[in-house]
Parts: structure tokens; sequence; C-alpha cells
């Protein structure tokens, strides 16, 4: 007997495929972390309530699709309702950010979430607001001050821009009393685009005539170092020894040897004067151990600290000196000068004065100049 065969294909007009359940519009919703803050008021109330009585809260909450607007969703797709940042208004009534979740006395219910969270999206649209307002007020007034500053630098030709980084044509640093401003033909316009181009002939033309400057300085201290080797060159060949001719004539004998030569025969008719000695170290040393409290102090050469200047009082003993060189040298200029000699070791010791007549004297194209010993009053 043959069995029968049933067809198990089957025929698509026959089918009724079952329409997918459509959820309406209303009825969907998005899972959303809602953070907030407890006070320590609040904390209490939430262990009181079973809850952990953590500053920092954190539940998930369900957002219908109508008020998405409260949610905010950062780049790893974490869904957040919009508690933080929040805004508030400050003393000039003026809304500011405040970046920290809000805190409350008492656990808060889901709908005054909802609200702070409404809350928080009205005032960030005002915030938002007054700082494209703010920012647009900066902007005109940053323009009008860069116009300003140029006009002034444009108009001044005395003015240089900052020469650290150097100026180029196309860009320049101005120093103001708020600070660099930088100047760039690239985005700048109007007159401010002609500053960084008159900046760079300003710093040109200063660099070339800095160059001349210096050539001319540089010719002038040559032309002047000439006439001291032809004047030593003479006053050795008058007034030299022989030996010192034939070192002079071989061109070996120092400048500095005919310069000191030269101060010692202008200043011969002193010379009894003594010297003023440059024994600072050892001298402040010795008056140091006259006190009991550094009667071993050391002070060497290192340690020495010397402040000179001209003196404003003057002994009997000391301007008898002054008058004395005055009179044998009537062409030079006499200073009392005074030395306050310290320890660098030894700042609250006390300190030494000594003093000195300074003497300078114009021979040929030198200036020479020696110090004589003065009593120290």
């Amino acid at each position: 007997m043959d069995s029968a065969a049933h067809s198990a294909l089957r025929r698509p007009e026959l089918v009724t495929e079952a329409a997918p359940v459509t959820m309406p519009e209303s009825a969907r919703a998005l899972t959303v972390t809602a953070a907030y803050r407890l006070s320590e008021a609040g904390r209490k109330a939430s262990l009181l309530a079973g809850g952990d009585g953590r500053a920092l809260q954190q539940i998930t909450v369900q957002v219908p699709t109508n008020r998405l607007h409260l949610v905010s969703v950062d780049l790893q797709g974490v869904a957040r309702l919009k508690l933080r940042p929040r805004y508030d208004t400050d003393a000039n009534q003026r809304f500011v950010r405040i970046d920290d979740a809000p805190t409350y006395d008492m656990p808060p219910t889901v709908d005054e979430l909802f609200r702070e969270a409404a809350r928080n999206h009205e005032r960030e649209r005002v915030y938002l607001a007054e700082r494209t307002v703010t920012r647009a007020k900066k902007r005109e007034a940053d323009h009008e001050r860069r116009l300003q500053l140029a006009q002034a630098f444009l108009t001044d030709r005395s003015q240089r821009a900052v020469v650290h980084p150097a100026p180029s044509s196309k860009r320049c640093h101005v120093s103001t009393d708020q600070g660099r401003v930088l100047f760039d033909v690239a985005t700048d316009e109007g007159p401010a685009r002609d500053v960084p181009p008159e900046a760079h002939r300003r710093f040109r033309a200063d660099l070339t005539a800095r160059h001349d400057r210096n050539q001319k300085d540089r010719a002038a201290q040559l032309a002047l170092h000439d006439e001291k080797k032809r004047y030593i060159g003479a006053w050795i060949a008058e007034h030299g020894t022989p030996e010192q001719q034939a070192r002079q004539t071989a061109g070996v004998l120092p400048i500095e040897e005919g310069i000191e030569a030269i101060t010692d025969l202008a200043f011969a008719a002193i010379s009894d004067h003594p010297p003023y000695a440059r024994d600072g170290a050892e001298r402040l040393q010795a008056h140091l151990r006259e006190f009991p409290q550094y009667a071993d102090v050391v002070v060497s050469p290192a340690d020495l600290v010397v402040v000179s200047s001209n003196a404003i009082k003057a002994t009997a003993e000391q301007w008898a000196v002054v008058q004395s060189v005055r009179k044998a040298l009537p062409e030079a200029t006499v200073i009392l000068r005074s030395h306050r000699l310290t320890s660098k070791r030894h700042p609250q010791a006390p300190s030494l004065t000594l003093f000195g007549v300074l003497v300078l004297l114009k021979i040929g194209p030198f200036m020479v100049r020696r110090e004589y010993a003065s009593p120290n009053g």
C-alpha cells in the first residue's frame, strides 16, 4: 500500500505574517542616570529611610520621549538627567554655571528631579544667550580697541613692536598697558592689517641705524686707540728708559706699562702722599676682632663687600690733604671718597669706613687716576 506523501511546501499567498507590535510614542521611555547630592541632614534622612546615606546619590529613572530635552548624552552614550552642571544667579542677577550636582536636605522624588532638570534646562538657555551677547560685546570692544591701538601705532612713528619675537611683515606683537597684543595680516582688518608691515619696516630701519651707529662707534674707538698708541710711543721716546724705548721700537711694550709710566710722571708732584691700600679684608678683620663676639672672625677677600661713594663730610685733617693735592696739581680733579667695608658672612657685624683722596688728571687722550690715603677721622 502506497503511503500518502504530504507536501511541506508553503504557499506564500496563503500565509499571513503577524504584524509587528508598535508601541505608541508616548509609551516609549529612555533609562537615564540622575545624580544629586545629599547634605548631612539628607544623609541622615536617607539612612532612616533605609538608604545608603552617601553624599553622592545616583539613581536610574525612565524619561519619556516627550521630555528628552531634559537629558544629555555624552560621547560614550551614557544618558544623564540634566542636573549637572547647574545654573544659578549671582549678586548681579546674572546666571552663572556651577559644575556640581544639586544638594538636597531630603532624598528627592523623581518628580522633584524632573522639575529641577526642567528649571536647569531653562536657565541653561538663558545662560547661553547671555554668554552669546557677552561674547559679541567683548568681540566688538576688542575690535574697537585694536583699531585704536593700530591707529596710535601708525600715527606715532616713535612706537616700536616687541623685538622678541622679531616682527615680520605678517605678524608682530605690540606692548600695551594691558599686555601684549598680536597683530596678524591674515586675521586683522582695516588699520590693524597695516601694523605688521609698518612694525617690520621700523624694525629693519632700527637695525640698519644701530649697525651704522656701531660702525661709527667702532671707528671712533679704533681711532682713539691708535691715538693712544701714538701718544705712548711719543712719550716713551721722550721720557722712557732706554730699555722701554727698545721694546717700544720692537712693538712689544705693553700699553698698560706705558700708561703706568705716564701716570707716575703726572702724579710725581704728590708722590710723597701714600697710596690708598687695597687691604680691606685684613683691616676689617682687625676691626671686628676688637669686639669680643667677633674675636675669632676671619674675613677673606671673597667675603669683603665695599660700598664706595663721595664723602659728604670731611674732618680738618682730611680737608688739609685735599687742599694739599689741589695745590700741587691745580688742573686735577680731587675728590674725598668714603669706602664702607662689611663682611658677607657676618652682615650684622659692625662696618668699617675708610677714606681716600681720588685724583683724576687729563693727560693727552688718557684720563689717569690714582687714589691716596686719607685720615679716617
